[in-house]
């Protein structure tokens, strides 16, 4: 690992951690959202649900990630403009729950490809597709990480990963525990990216996000902060990274 590398690696953690007092207060704020929330029945995450995350209908079943209700799915949704999905390009999107960051994709590029591993998540995006009359463009893919595209290369790659440590318990957990995710796809990425292709990694102050910093640093890619918000709670940070 070059010390540039090693260097933004650091950066980039410490942007995912909190001085304790700050985490003391978003604990507590977290709790008092969270009890809110129940009140409004928004901890209902294993019904099915009409959601909208901008202009953009979305249909979520059983055991399917709720970009809208969870947050991190829509707030990376609405960083995919054009800007970043330019015209023409060919998208890859790991995990794609629900397949809000596909919609939001191929509304400029050129293919999506949206994996998930979750049987049910691979169902929800395909009707999603066809509800917003993507179909055309997208292909959804049922598999784990790489798998379902071996000798696929992509102009970007987007992950919204599973970042705490655990043994998921079944397919809803695997939306957000796993137990080597960070090392598999930090070791993959590089072979499925195009010639000044990178990804977009979206990683929260809660679990253990600097895992996969340090994996991506450790094969040399470099990664910067591409956008950030800050919730009740949480900090989530989208990370731009690239080979070297």
């Amino acid at each position: 690992m070059s010390e540039v590398i090693q260097a933004q690696a650091l950066q980039c953690a410490q942007l995912l951690s909190q001085r304790p007092r700050a985490a003391l207060l978003d604990a507590l704020l977290s709790r008092a959202l969270s009890f809110t929330q129940r009140l409004r029945g928004f901890e209902r995450y294993d019904d099915f649900r009409l959601e909208r995350v901008g202009d953009t209908p979305l249909l979520v079943i059983p055991s399917v990630f709720n970009p809208r209700l969870l947050r991190t799915g829509a707030y990376f949704a609405e960083n995919l403009g054009a800007h970043v999905i330019v015209p023409g390009c060919e998208v890859l999107d790991m995990g794609t729950g629900s397949g809000v960051g596909a919609l939001f994709a191929a509304r400029h590029a050129r293919r999506v490809v949206a994996v998930d591993i979750n049987p049910a998540a691979v169902r929800c995006a395909q009707l999603n597709a066809t509800l917003n009359h993507l179909e055309h463009r997208i292909e959804v893919r049922g598999g784990d990480l790489f798998v379902p595209v071996q000798g696929e290369r992509f102009d970007r790659v987007l992950f919204n990963p599973p970042f705490v440590r655990g043994i998921p318990r079944n397919d809803r957990e695997r939306a957000w525990r796993s137990a080597d995710v960070a090392e598999r796809f930090a070791a993959q990425l590089g072979a499925h990216l195009k010639p000044g292709g990178y990804a977009l990694v979206l990683l929260s102050s809660f679990g253990d996000s600097p895992a996969f910093v340090s994996e991506l640093a450790r094969h040399g890619f470099s990664i910067a902060p591409f956008a950030q918000k800050r919730y009740v709670g949480e900090r989530v940070v989208i990370f731009k990274v690239a080979p070297p």
